[in-house]
């Protein structure tokens, strides 16, 4: 039975508790009067953890990050006018990366829509096409019949599946509100609702099997594998965990194809595929572009991060396929000969079945491979001339423990990682905001992320301006009972222009562009709590890093500010590939 004072709190107690059966455990709150109803059926609901965010932009980047890292929906909720505006960014990224969340916004009521009412905005079909699903909840009745109650649960069971369907992403439900919208007895309003169904059973199961794919589809895989004779397997964004890693490496085994993880897959930091995972490829082909392609490329996962290595695998000559089950169409070069929505574990499984044997191949071309990756490894991993950006990613993977978790910025940082921080066979999580590649909610995302997993080390590796645009969201440090260490990469603004044309036009440049702001941390980690440190080369950062983790396992944060300068950072990355591009060319003769 379902008790409440009024329409209200009747009417989201039921919805709140329907999601709750069908699975919902968590929920980001940010304060407002309209959603109050919301916010108490949330707050007394015992099955799901409330966090509470002041600022909304926070908020719902912190759930984007909770919802990546547990593959689950979260709930947002909000009041009405702006506030839901706040949401859209996370929004736009939770579309383009597959991430469920469910949006809940409180909304004034018809008569007040449109007509000047305080803290009113049209917030029908706020979000447009950057949700998989938009409704306008029905307004509560005061005696309100069983079928609008029926309709209410099954509402809450396809939101649900719909932010859990293919491809996964957000939904949207606006909820009008009458006041009151506190607990206040209304003795007109029907106060109680008989449950349908036993206790935690949800009134409406919905349920989606894998997608296997037909026998002749992998009957056609088979064929383009067995024709070509130089194989290379890739391993995107977005990859599934669980036994793909076993399963995508034993395939690469069984057809000696060259398997090539991208930092973000999930394959290149785990005690099974990394020991096997090709991850220099971004500095070796930059220093020989014209290393012969594949004849056959499988694809697992979304477009990769290195430009090198998407012109190399994205020559015309390759037959490309894409295997994916997420829904979210990743071609950006229009190069695949073939797409198929399957599990790829699946796929991978029932491809070994056709191969009892190892098939043939281009050993000297797979072996060309190994040895360009091991070059380049070799040049990275003994790198140790004057400190820049691209050493701060390599040793942060170097100290990271196992079992942690990595949430890397965009920009310079993501592509510093994909190129430095090299494989290995440690088990480290990593996290992006790689759907849109945004600058904003990144140090919300990482906390939101973190919170799943919060006995497991979480650490931030970001730039200065990311950390810039979201430092309030470190209150959730504080808020939701978490710790985190922070590493960021301060270069007075946007390095990465340096590596654009436009360095060469100043003006503009500097003040358009890379924008510098000559802002130190220290302040920002005495307001949040957070210990500071303050270092400037390789030996600092170890010490630093190694102190933040001991602090860490004792419930306190870090904040790691690293100082580089940006043109030094250029061409010190110019240095390293250099030293590359000549080991390679002293091998090859």
């Amino acid at each position: 039975m379902t008790t409440a004072p009024n329409r209200n709190i009747l009417w989201t107690k039921i919805f709140v508790d329907e999601l709750a059966r069908g699975g919902l455990e968590a929920v980001c709150i940010a304060p407002g009067s309209r959603s109050t109803p919301l916010v108490i059926a949330f707050a007394e609901h015992p099955g799901i953890k409330v966090y509470s965010h002041i600022d909304e932009r926070s908020a719902s980047f912190f759930a984007l990050g909770l919802a990546l890292a547990s593959e689950r929906p979260v709930a947002l909720v909000c009041s009405s006018g702006t506030a839901a505006a706040n949401f859209y960014p996370a929004i736009i990224e939770a579309r383009y990366s597959g991430v469920p969340l469910l949006v809940l916004t409180a909304d004034r009521p018809p008569e007040l829509r449109g007509s000047g009412a305080n803290q009113t905005i049209d917030q029908i079909k706020l979000y447009g096409d950057h949700v998989l699903w938009s409704v306008d909840v029905a307004l509560p009745e005061a005696q309100v019949p069983d079928l609008a109650i029926r309709n209410l649960r099954g509402l809450a069971a396809r939101a649900l599946d719909t932010a859990l369907g293919m491809p996964k992403g957000p939904v949207h439900l606006n909820f009008p509100f009458r006041k009151p919208l506190e607990p206040i007895p209304v003795e007109s309003d029907r106060h109680e609702i008989k449950d349908e169904r036993s206790a935690g059973i949800a009134f409406t199961r919905i349920g989606r099997g894998q997608i296997s794919p037909t026998p002749a589809q992998i009957k056609s895989i088979a064929s383009v594998i067995e024709i070509g004779t130089r194989r290379m397997i890739v391993c995107g964004p977005r990859c599934p965990d669980g036994d793909f890693p076993a399963a995508v490496t034993t395939l690469a085994r069984q057809i000696n194809a060259v398997l090539v993880t991208d930092p973000l897959s999930g394959l290149r930091y785990h005690p099974v595929s990394g020991q096997e995972a090709v991850s220099g490829y971004d500095s070796f082909l930059k220093a020989d572009p014209k290393i012969e392609q594949p004849d056959v490329i499988l694809h697992f996962g979304g477009a990769v991060t290195s430009q090198p290595l998407d012109d190399y695998v994205n020559n015309y000559h390759s037959v490309i396929i894409r295997i994916s089950d997420d829904g979210l169409w990743s071609d950006p070069t229009h190069r695949a000969s073939q797409v198929i929505w399957a599990d790829p574990t699946i796929t991978c499984q029932m491809l070994l079945k056709e191969f009892n044997e190892f098939v043939t191949t281009d050993g000297e071309w797979m072996q060309g491979l190994h040895t360009l990756d091991s070059i380049a490894t070799e040049v990275i991993e003994s790198e140790a001339g004057a400190y820049f950006d691209g050493l701060v990613a390599r040793d942060v993977v170097a100290l990271l423990p196992d079992r942690a978790n990595l949430f890397i910025a965009n920009s310079l940082p993501v592509r510093h990682l994909d190129q430095f921080g090299l494989a290995n066979t440690k088990r480290i999580q990593v996290f992006c905001n790689r759907g849109t590649s945004g600058i904003d909610g990144n140090v919300s995302t990482a906390l939101g992320a973190g919170a799943f997993t919060p006995d497991q080390p979480t650490v931030f590796l970001g730039g200065d301006l990311a950390f810039y645009h979201d430092m309030n969201g470190l209150l959730a440090l504080k808020r939701c009972g978490l710790r985190g260490i922070f590493v960021v990469i301060n270069n007075d603004g946007g390095g990465i222009f340096h590596r654009l044309p436009i360095a060469d036009f100043d003006p503009p440049f500097t003040e358009l562009f890379q924008t510098p702001h000559g802002l130190h941390f220290d302040h920002t980690a005495q307001m949040y709590g957070l210990e500071y440190t303050r270092v400037e080369d390789g030996a600092g950062l170890q010490s630093a890093f190694t102190a933040a983790l001991d602090r860490w396992a004792q419930g306190q944060s870090s904040l790691i500010e690293v100082i580089t300068d940006p043109k030094h950072d250029l061409a010190r990355r110019k240095e390293v590939q250099a030293r590359i591009a000549a080991q390679i060319k002293a091998d090859s003769t």
